[in-house]
């Protein structure tokens, strides 16, 4: 008589087999190099998590770029870049190819370094030696010449903001030659060596003359310029109603410091500043970024401001869609989620955590598909009870408070199963380093439960959203199996599309595959 257990009928396709074990120690699938290079494309900061420390993460990205078209590397840092807003990983993955196609890193260079900062952030991941040299070389220095001489004097002087290297330092890496009398002038400003000041450009004079206290209106540069110089009051307010809308959302408490709120009406400009739908949608600022915002406000800043905070959050998420049908979302609630979601940096540690983020994306897609189910899980299915009409601040709060414990992302799964519950799209929002369900089966219990689900539920989808970079999922990609890393608009962006059956055969990589080089 055959062995049952080795012969057992699945349901569905056949069960692909698990390959790997996760960070956690739980079964898991390896994903393949360019899925998962997408994934640390649009999760990865290089910073440790609850799993894995920096190194890790970079000796891990390193490998997978090695395995994988250059190309597709330089397709993949463009959309880091461009798509996903990071900052360090398509430095890194552009630094690469500095080594393995030179072509391809002059195409793929002012796509990717569309500021002073990350003018800065390649060059220093160039001279660490991590990806395999330590000097600039030609082609690098021709390409950075070529950036900062397509730059205006104004844009070089806010590009000097920062340091390790600085942009002093970069100009005496790559020695460009000044094209005009206000450019040498410039350059002997930066550099801290004799210049000629009647040929400085108008910005710089006029900073002079304020620092001088020869001006009394603030000029237009960088705000770190102007935080270690003794301003007024009024000067405090004109900076906070003039300045750019990040550092209007990112300085709340400086300004609040600094008596801005105590001034008649400001706090009615402030709040009307962020709140504005066009300067919301201008900024393209992340969902999270606001959340950030709004947790770190203190007492001293008035409540009207810390609601147009909620306002702004609402509209950063014009763009969270409306699906067909019936929607199941899945939310991972354990330990490891109670992490900072971009990772832990030695004096920049974000007070975000993955469980936030997790539950702001939860929430966003209940208020606008209002029939649409929450499932908490940690080692098991934890109960909660949300009111879609309820503010999405109001729930994420909620959700991000539910008490932690393991991972057991088979657990939503398995009691949607046990009630033969019908779902057109299941969605988890989780770092899907599950190890409570271990399964003797071939695949992992996700998986099995997925299998069972889907074979009730013809043309149902599930989609994976992970909120931490790794080179594992729970569920191997198919057809019927979305995995996507990010925290940005874009994640709504390739759900809907995923929904619509409008992706790709490969998913997310199929998206990085159409950009342009």
């Amino acid at each position: 008589m055959a062995n049952k257990s080795l012969f057992k009928s699945l349901v569905g396709k056949l069960m692909p087999r698990a390959n790997t074990r996760n960070e956690a120690g739980g079964k898991a699938y390896k994903r393949e190099p360019r899925f998962a290079l997408a994934q640390y494309a649009a999760t990865g900061c290089l910073n440790g998590t609850f799993y894995a420390d920096a190194e890790t993460q970079l000796d891990e990205v390193l490998e997978i770029c090695v395995k994988v078209e250059p190309e597709f590397v330089a397709k993949t840092a463009i959309f880091a870049r461009e798509q996903g807003f990071m900052k360090d990983m398509p430095a890194l993955l552009l630094a690469t190819l500095a080594k393995r196609d030179v072509k391809l890193f002059a195409r793929a260079f002012g796509r990717v370094v569309n500021s002073g900062k990350m003018l800065r952030n390649v060059v220093q991941v160039l001279r660490s030696g991590v990806t395999g040299r330590k000097s600039l070389g030609t082609a690098p220095k021709r390409e950075i010449k070529r950036w900062l001489e397509g730059r205006s004097d104004a844009q070089l002087f806010a590009d000097s903001v920062g340091n390790d290297p600085s942009l002093a330092d970069v100009i005496k890496m790559v020695h460009p030659r000044p094209g005009s009398k206000s450019r040498e002038a410039l350059f002997g400003y930066l550099l801290g060596r004799k210049f000629d000041e009647a040929a400085l450009p108008k910005i710089v004079r006029e900073f002079e003359s304020f620092k001088a206290g020869e001006l009394d209106a603030v000029p237009d540069v960088p705000f770190q310029m102007l935080t270690s110089l003794k301003l007024s009051r009024k000067q405090w307010c004109e900076l906070a109603l003039k300045g750019g809308w990040h550092n209007l959302r990112m300085n709340l408490n400086t300004y609040a410091r600094h008596g801005v709120f105590d001034e008649p009406g400001m706090a009615g400009r402030v709040a009307e500043r962020l709140a504005d739908p066009e300067a919301v949608k201008g900024a393209r600022v992340f969902p999270y970024q606001l959340l950030v915002a709004y947790f770190s406000t203190g007492k001293e800043v008035p409540e009207l401001v810390r609601e147009a905070l909620q306002d702004a959050l609402e509209l950063s998420l014009a763009n969270v869609p409306q699906f067909a049908g019936r929607t199941v979302i899945c939310l991972d609630v354990s330990g490891s989620m109670h992490t900072p979601v971009t990772g832990k940096r030695k004096g920049a540690t974000t007070s975000v955590r993955c469980i936030d983020v997790a539950a702001l994306f939860a929430a966003a897609i209940l208020r606008k598909n209002l029939v649409a189910e929450v499932i908490a899980f940690n080692e098991a299915v934890v109960d909660c009870r949300l009111n879609p009409r309820d503010s999405v601040m109001t729930n994420a709060k909620l959700l991000s408070s539910l008490p932690q414990g393991g991972t057991n992302c088979s657990a939503p799964l398995a009691k949607l199963n046990a009630a033969k519950a019908k779902a057109d799209l299941v969605v988890y929002v989780s770092d899907n380093q599950s190890w409570v369900d271990e399964t003797q089966g071939r695949g992992t219990a996700t998986m099995e439960q997925w299998a069972k689900f889907e074979a009730r539920n013809k043309g149902a989808k599930l989609a994976c959203i992970d909120v931490q970079p790794s080179g594992t999922t729970q569920a191997a990609e198919r057809e019927c199996v979305l995995n996507i890393g990010g925290f940005g608009d874009s994640v709504f962006e390739l759900l809907e599309l995923y929904a619509k059956n409008e992706l790709s055969p490969e998913h997310w990589v199929g998206v990085i595959e159409k950009v342009k080089v």
